[in-house]
């Protein structure tokens, strides 16, 4: 009986039973690659026939040591990663091109050396005289780091069992081949069975690992998402080319808490850290203007204060324009249906745009009341007070929920010089010291004592 053939699409990892010319689940046109099937040996007897060693069991109760870890020196990087590097554990590090992800690792990996780990950086997209290059442009030429350019990962594990490092990063992981793979570079077979070598390799050597991934056009990290499931950490690297701030961002981290950020700024010398994001990210703020308002926002354990700036301008197109960036768009258009169906204030005709200052992506819920308060201070032409942060969700109804980690908003909001805090009624009240707290139960009541409408 032949076998069934599979297929799977180099840019999303979806599988299909036959080959075709466009990706259903992307839409991407040739990008559907034949897969190589499994071995028939041993797996294709019966799995009750054969015998093999017990597991051993224990009970939810069993106390284990926490693992040991390493830190950097660099405070944002250790923060992100759970307090340090964990031995034996496999990082995935993904962003877009150019954004600093190998600038971040060299400077990482000099840090790690130094802190006495021996550390290995192979480079599967530069020359080793480019890697050294960019050492000497960081100042990082004294650091004990070995390194080597190779793209066969056969010769890579080799050298990695003759080395024995501690510390292993591999840049990039789309450029790694296996001879005994039938396909090319950066598929979706080649990925996977790279990342598992490196992965096993590095579990059973006690090494840890740092994979650096490119990104899709969508943001995701290219190849199969199985990719993610096998390491321990995933962290993605973010930033816009034209600001200077960038966001190390912890999306799944099995050694410590996700949705952890560390914060950097790109200088001529590499990336700086930012020990204190909020006053960087407010530091640019002057005199305030319609449009403009300061969020106080949670990002991991971190409180993080944001300016959000709104425009609303006429516009004699019949389907105005709704622009939006650092936030996500279809939550700006529920605030819109709930401020119209609920307060009466429409926006036909009106095109909006609105931005995060500092390049920042803000996906809580606790934004949802600083975007309206920026939308309607926009529209009546209407500059809240300097001294005003806000924060707290909107639901369909109207109604402001509260959210949590409200102590930690306003003591940060205070340490910035806050002095008015606005959030929804009902919250926890603590922590909020000298400033003054103005709590409202719905959006109505909110709109009509702050810019005397609804």
């Amino acid at each position: 009986m032949a076998k069934a053939k599979t297929f799977s699409c180099s840019a999303c990892g979806a599988s299909f039973n036959k080959w075709s010319g466009r990706c259903d689940a992307c839409g991407e046109w040739n990008t559907i690659v034949e897969e190589a099937p499994l071995s028939a040996g041993p797996a294709a007897k019966s799995l009750g026939a054969m015998r093999g060693a017990a597991i051993q069991l224990t009970d939810l109760a069993t106390q284990e040591t926490p693992p040991p870890r390493t830190n950097s020196g660099m405070e944002e990087l250790d923060r992100v990663l759970g307090g340090g590097l964990v031995p034996a554990s496999a990082i995935l590090v993904g962003g877009d091109p150019g954004i600093g992800k190998s600038t971040l690792l060299l400077q990482a990996a000099a840090r790690f050396a130094q802190a006495g780990l021996k550390t290995v950086y192979i480079s599967g997209e530069e020359a080793s005289a480019q890697v050294r290059m960019r050492a000497q442009r960081l100042g990082l030429t004294d650091a004990p780091v070995q390194l080597g350019a190779e793209t066969n990962l056969r010769d890579i594990l080799t050298t990695l069992d003759a080395e024995k490092p501690q510390l292993a990063i591999i840049d990039s992981i789309q450029t790694m081949w296996a001879d005994n793979v039938e396909s090319a570079p950066g598929s979706v077979a080649q990925v996977r069975a790279a990342a598992h070598e490196l992965t096993t390799f590095a579990k059973r050597k006690g090494m840890s690992v740092v994979l650096v991934g490119h990104v899709t056009k969508e943001g995701q990290i290219a190849g199969p998402r199985v990719v993610e499931h096998m390491v321990d950490t995933v962290l993605y690297f973010e930033g816009e080319r034209g600001h200077q701030f960038r966001i190390l961002r912890a999306v799944k981290n099995r050694f410590g808490p996700a949705d952890e950020i560390g914060v950097f700024e790109m200088t001529g010398e590499g990336l700086a850290q930012v020990t204190n994001p909020s006053a960087l990210f407010l530091s640019e703020r002057g005199e305030p203007t319609p449009g403009s308002v300061v969020f106080a926002g949670v990002e991991g354990t971190r409180p993080v204060l944001v300016e959000f700036q709104a425009l609303v301008a006429p516009t004699p197109q019949a389907n105005p324009r709704r622009t939006v960036v650092g936030w996500d768009s279809a939550r700006l258009a529920m605030i819109l249906a709930v401020l119209e169906a609920r307060c009466g204030i429409p926006f036909t005709g009106l095109d909006v745009y609105l931005n995060v200052a500092g390049g920042l992506k803000i996906s809580e819920p606790a934004a949802d009341l600083a975007v309206a308060a920026a939308l309607l201070s926009a529209r009546e032409d209407v500059a809240l007070p300097a001294d005003t942060v806000l924060f707290g969700e909107i639901s369909l109804s109207g109604a402001l929920r509260p959210v949590g980690q409200t102590e930690n908003r306003l003591k940060e909001a205070q340490k910035l010089g806050f002095t008015t805090a606005i959030a929804p009624s009902g919250g926890k009240q603590g922590g909020a010291g000298g400033m003054t707290l103005r709590q409202f139960g719905d959006l109505t009541a909110f709109v009509g004592e702050i810019f005397g409408a609804g």
